[in-house]
């Protein structure tokens, strides 16, 4: 135990008023954890503060909040012994010190009341162990009995116990070793990282919201491929997302081979983490070849193929969402969309001509920029000279997309033509001829057979339904 001050971490008022109360309560307090680990390592570390009392938590939360100016709501979770309120944007969450011990079915501990250091040892993670006392007699001491500041210094994730144990107790705590490896840069000790994967499988009593929650973590670092390849070596990957672990390793039939899928979606998550800080753009370019693995065909002639992986692979989207109990709302929809059309700008680059590009708008609608920036995250050639050459061509896509979006106005466009008016203008009751005489009209706009205009639509709709017989 170390009693070196540091006091100058605890300049925030509340902390003083949570001393004065905890003194008046005669128990020990003190806070622990991220905010600790984030002082240390001059990080922000006012989002959430966790404190510990050898005593009553919910109590102390309690009187502190009574204390506070617009008296914070406190909310309380007797079953675990903790309170929470928040005050000044930041949310503190007040707990009694306990021993906790696991059943081998859930993570979900029994409980019972413990001193500090027992508080300690229930820590994922020595870095998060690490405690400043709040008692007025030693005010900014750091209680670090697992040795976290050494740790820090070392730039090591290391448990207090045993591994095996803090994993198999708490298995999210694997997921929770490789995010903050991920977002810190620090190693995970070697025994621990062993640890991990041997207690993968137990990942199956933590439920899909909260591996999701870690997950979406890791693909919001600057590099999401560090954290991912972790996840792969540890062996748990595989059981998150097989379906990205299908891609997985190049096959050679005489002499022809494919590049390796799965390193690939790596490369394209980093590229597009140096443009966008969105989840869902990251998951698009985590899902947007796992279609891929199901429609690999080798053909004598062309080599390998994957027709269709777009539109298998959105399909997939949606299973991998749903059982994962992922979003299923327009998060879905855009991740899908992405999915789908992920290959076309691809092919547009080729040969950039209006009526493709139209379609393309259409087609993409307001995410028409979310889609480009997929598909320039797309290009992981290592010849500098197609590198160039790919990203000009891009730069063409993109400006025939402004242009075209400027005269023709396609991005989430309706036709002009209603179809209670092709009803009106015919006297007719709903038919098929109302839908053909709609998708003709899109059509025609789209091919810029006529302009999206009311009065060329019109006319083109008078021709086009004398043709099928309809008269005004």
């Amino acid at each position: 135990m170390q009693h070196i001050n540091y006091s100058s971490a605890l300049s925030w008022p509340i902390f003083e008023l949570i001393s004065s109360v905890a003194d008046k309560m005669n128990i020990e307090t003190y806070v622990i954890g991220g905010f600790v680990r984030d002082f240390f390592l001059k990080r922000d570390f006012k989002k959430d503060i966790d404190i510990v009392a050898v005593g009553s938590g919910i109590e102390l939360a309690e009187k502190v909040a009574a204390k506070l100016p617009n008296k914070p709501k406190v909310q309380v979770f007797k079953n675990y012994g903790t309170a929470m309120f928040r005050y000044q944007d930041v949310d503190i969450e007040f707990v009694g010190a306990r021993k906790e011990s696991y059943s081998e079915e859930s993570r979900n501990p029994s409980v019972e009341i413990g001193t500090l250091e027992d508080d300690q040892k229930r820590r994922d993670f020595t870095i998060n162990a690490l405690a400043l006392s709040l008692n007025k007699r030693d005010y900014g001491a750091l209680l670090d009995p697992f040795n976290g500041l050494m740790h820090l210094d070392q730039k090591c994730i290391k448990t207090p116990l045993n591994p095996d144990i803090t994993y198999s107790d708490d298995p999210l705590r694997m997921l929770r070793a490789i995010r903050f490896s991920a977002q810190l840069q620090f190693e995970i000790h070697a025994d621990s990282f062993e640890a991990i994967k041997r207690n993968a499988n137990r990942l199956e009593i933590i439920s899909s919201e909260r591996i999701i929650d870690e997950l979406n973590k890791i693909l919001l670092t600057d590099k999401p491929s560090i954290g991912l390849k972790m996840l792969d070596d540890a062996e748990l990957l595989q059981l998150i997302l097989p379906e990205v672990t299908a891609l997985k390793g190049v096959e050679d039939i005489d002499g022809q081979k494919h590049k390796d899928n799965f390193y690939h979606t790596f490369e394209v998550v980093d590229n597009i983490a140096k443009n966008t800080e969105d989840v869902w753009l990251r998951w698009a370019a985590l899902l947007h070849d796992i279609g891929k693995a199901p429609t690999k065909k080798f053909d004598k002639n062309l080599g390998w193929t994957f027709h269709g992986h777009e539109f298998i692979g959105s399909k997939m989207v949606y299973k991998l969402f749903k059982r994962l109990h992922m979003p299923l709302n327009n998060k879905l929809k855009l991740v899908q969309k992405l999915v789908l059309l992920s290959s076309r700008p691809i092919v547009l680059a080729q040969e950039v001509t209006d009526a493709a590009v139209r379609r393309l708008i259409y087609d993409a609608g307001e995410d028409i920029d979310a889609l480009m920036t997929l598909c320039e995250a797309d290009i992981t050639t290592k010849n500098p000279k197609r590198f160039k050459v790919y990203h000009k061509n891009f730069e063409l896509v993109r400006q025939k997309i402004k242009e075209v979006e400027e005269r023709d106005h396609i991005r989430n466009f309706q036709p002009p033509i209603s179809g209670e008016l092709i009803m009106e203008t015919f006297n007719l009751n709903p038919c098929r001829e109302i839908g053909i005489l709609k998708e003709a009209i899109k059509e025609a706009i789209l091919e810029g057979e006529i302009p999206n205009e009311f009065e060329a639509s019109f006319q083109f709709m008078l021709e086009k339904a004398e043709k099928l017989g309809l008269k005004k």
